[in-house]
């Protein structure tokens, strides 16, 4: 396992951008055995002291597992949450969001994922150049999430288990890369804070051209 940033630069759908950053999925059960990055910085590569987010990745056969550390200074949660069904819209509050896609010939497609510190969910089917009808919302991927809020120490963790069919029509194996980033919104207006692993250099998460590489590791 491994996480490595290289230094040579290439021109990638017409934008100069540094080589991506790699983070390797671990092919263990177990999170303590995962390798984990860091999102410390906002979009714009700044510092956001108290917000440093952890997060993990780990695969089986069938699918793809992420967990988000998410240290927070004061939360902003939707009123009356709903866990049953998507809850449209829901980056308006906290969240922790995966986007990650599997066609490196159209960097444009891609799907979004995101879960909020009390268990609310939506997927969306992300297509830049030509959306789709309720902005992807309708799509259903069957991905599952759990979370839990530890006020005391004021951090939340979400996990989300993502069903390889839903990201790629290739069955998964060591060596299979992703197109990825993750991100979170957390605070109240005026102060929301943004976080990004791979800063996208614009106030805006739709950036796919900045998104690193998560490949599957050896099992």
């Amino acid at each position: 396992m491994r996480l490595k940033l290289c230094g040579a630069f290439l021109l990638f759908q017409g934008v100069l951008a540094a080589q991506p950053a790699v983070i390797i999925s671990s092919a263990s059960p177990h999170w303590k055995n995962a390798t984990t990055v860091l999102a410390p910085n906002d979009p714009l590569g700044v510092a956001m002291p108290g917000h440093r987010t952890e997060i993990r990745s780990r695969w089986t056969k069938d699918s793809l597992y992420f967990q988000f550390i998410c240290p927070y200074q004061e939360l902003y949660l939707k009123p009356d949450p709903v866990i049953d069904v998507e809850t449209d819209k829901l980056w308006n509050w906290d969240v922790a969001e995966v986007f990650i896609g599997s066609d490196f010939q159209n960097i444009f497609r891609y799907k979004e994922f995101e879960i909020s510190p009390r268990g609310e969910w939506v997927d969306l089917d992300i297509d830049r150049k030509h959306p789709l009808p309720g902005g992807g919302v309708p799509w259903n991927s069957g991905f599952q999430s759990k979370t839990r809020i530890d006020a005391d120490r004021k951090i939340w963790y979400g996990e989300m288990r993502i069903p390889f069919k839903s990201v790629s029509e290739h069955a998964p194996e060591a060596g299979q890369k992703f197109r990825v980033n993750f991100y979170r919104m957390q605070g109240p207006p005026p102060d929301r804070k943004m976080i990004a692993w791979q800063p996208t250099h614009a106030r805006n998460y739709h950036v796919p051209e900045a998104f690193g590489i998560l490949e599957l590791g050896k099992r």
